[in-house]
């Protein structure tokens, strides 16, 4: 390294000459006889220090504003940001799991997170399973979030609901927008996600996602202050499922149907780019609707997706024709119009876990001390069914 340095001019030098060429210039005011004295003195170099004491004092005192400043930003972030349990949480949670547990992952809608109990998928089957899903997502989002998935998880099989490409095809309510992507870490990922999903208006208000809702000082409520510094520990416990517990009748699904509709075009291309994908990394892959009152519209386009996941030889369940197989009943175990109650996802669930059994290969990690976060998540479950039907 070359160290600041002042060279001072001296008498007697031509200092316009290179100083393999110097020659002495004499100065006959100056000129003495004496064979004592100098005729001319030496280039003086004075080596000055990098940083004095007070720039490295003042050094840090600027790095530890800047510290705290990241701190309270990031903690002002935390607090400030949308918090909710479809789709949010879900992400948030996701991060935290063990690397190379999860053997089976539930993935698009709310009629995952709602309807698939993966604390009684684990008690029951030994199925070490995560609901990583959001709000009425689009099948687009979905393919972003299976290769966020992977690269923290290696699944055995990605289990796909179809409800929303029936429901609502290439379609997205803006409304759940912030359901799907606050949850998700900064990277190139989550940029192709929002740039398949968000007009340029929209990427101005989500990105980045503080812009979204640093205004929200007026809404916190104690459930914002609860999370601002959930344990990491109490993020790995959270498996997705997310319980309703209201009661609704609902109406037989339209189950009788021949006829198709063209799946719309976007859905198509982004159903078909998961196929590929999990085809291209070993993952096991299946299909299936949810069982909820479809309409005959809805029931139009899986007659669709049945023959395209035929086409690609990809397992495909309508459990909507298996209702009493199932052992559903439509006075006891929905919640609403589109979603099953806690008794209700119990129910389905095991149907379900005995079908991912009975067809697929997936070890059972009971009594592994890896996995006992799934006995805690149980434990959850089980504590707020316990205080529903308590009351509390």
């Amino acid at each position: 390294m070359r160290e600041n340095v002042v060279r001072k001019r001296a008498s007697g030098y031509d200092h316009n000459l290179s100083t393999s060429n110097v020659r002495i210039i004499k100065d006959s005011r100056k000129y003495a006889p004496r064979r004592t004295r100098h005729h001319h003195r030496r280039s003086i170099f004075i080596a000055n220090p990098i940083l004095s004491d007070s720039r490295i004092r003042n050094l840090f005192i600027r790095l530890g504003f800047i510290l705290i400043f990241a701190l309270i930003l990031g903690n002002l972030d935390t607090l400030l940001s949308i918090k909710t349990y479809h789709g949010i949480m879900q992400s948030r949670a996701m991060y935290a799991q063990t690397d190379d547990t999860v053997d089976v992952v539930f993935m698009v809608s709310s009629h995952i997170h709602c309807d698939v109990n993966t604390a009684l998928l684990w008690d029951d089957y030994g199925i070490a399973g995560y609901d990583y899903s959001a709000a009425e997502q689009p099948i687009w989002i979905t393919y972003y979030y299976l290769k966020e998935f992977c690269k923290s998880q290696d699944p055995e099989l990605v289990v796909i609901d179809l409800y929303s490409i029936a429901r609502f095809g290439d379609d997205f309510n803006e409304f759940w927008m912030p359901d799907n992507i606050y949850g998700m870490d900064f990277s190139l990922n989550k940029v192709q996600l929002m740039m398949s999903s968000c007009n340029k208006e929209q990427l101005n208000k989500y990105f980045p996602s503080f812009a979204g809702y640093h205004s929200r000082y007026s809404e916190l409520e104690e459930k914002d202050y609860e999370l601002l510094d959930i344990a990491e520990d109490d993020l790995a416990e959270f498996k997705g499922y997310n319980p309703y517990f209201d009661l609704h009748t609902v109406a037989a699904p339209a189950t009788d149907v021949t006829d198709k509709t063209p799946i719309p075009p976007k859905s198509k291309k982004y159903l078909q780019k998961i196929i590929d994908y999990t085809s291209d990394h070993d993952i096991e892959l299946m299909l299936v609707v949810n069982p909820y009152p479809s309409t005959t519209e809805d029931e139009k386009v899986y007659n669709s997706l049945e023959e395209m996941a035929i086409s690609n030889n990809i397992a495909y369940v309508n459990m909507n024709k298996s209702i009493d197989a199932i052992g559903l009943k439509a006075d006891e175990h929905y919640n609403d119009d589109s979603h099953l109650n806690y008794q209700g996802s119990c129910v389905f669930s095991s149907y379900l876990g005995s079908y991912i059994k009975d067809n697929y290969v997936i070890e059972d990690h009971r009594g592994d001390a890896e996995y006992e976060t799934w006995d805690a998540f149980s434990d959850r479950v089980e504590k707020a069914n316990v205080d529903v039907l308590s009351g509390e």
